[in-house]
């Protein structure tokens, strides 16, 4: 599930969102209020249940992404939608996202974004099922690999593993 090349997604649970307002999320770095989304690239790592905590790493060919054993079963089960956004009520934010400033109608109604270990395959992306995300997190972050860890606060705490 990837946006079309003018469009943008935004990954939720719940697949009766009619229009988007901007806000400050409770997880935020940054001041101001937005409504957020990612474009094809950084589409896959939003292929996860919303609060799972998962550490991705890529080259320009290889990708791997990781979770933990204690999300496995959310992973099956958990029903994730897709809402599309023409890209020009959006601008770049850092290198990872999309932001809107102003509130934002979908193109259409949410999408069922479907079996979330298929689409991992199919775009040749290794997903890895660790004890623990931290051994994986400190790996990457201290390698030559471009990395991305998100939910990062759901995951296991280092003593665990």
């Amino acid at each position: 599930m990837r946006p079309e090349p003018d469009q943008v997604l935004h990954f939720s649970e719940d697949p009766s969102i009619t229009r988007f307002v901007p806000h400050l999320a409770a997880t935020a770095r940054q001041a101001g209020e937005y409504v957020w989304a990612v474009d094809a690239a950084r589409s896959p790592g939003y292929w996860f249940p919303r609060q799972c905590p998962r550490v991705m790493a890529w080259t320009s060919t290889t990708r791997v992404h990781a979770i933990e054993y204690g999300w496995l079963e959310r992973m099956r089960t958990v029903e994730l939608y897709a809402y599309r956004f023409g890209i020009e009520r959006f601008r770049p934010f850092e290198d990872h996202a999309h932001v809107a400033t102003e509130p934002v109608v979908p193109l259409g109604p949410a999408e069922r974004v479907g079996d979330l270990f298929a689409l991992h395959e199919e775009a040749g992306i290794e997903l890895r099922v660790l004890a623990g995300l931290w051994p994986f997190w400190d790996e990457v972050t201290a390698g030559p690999l471009e990395f991305s860890g998100i939910r990062l606060r759901n995951a296991l705490p280092r003593s665990v593993e």
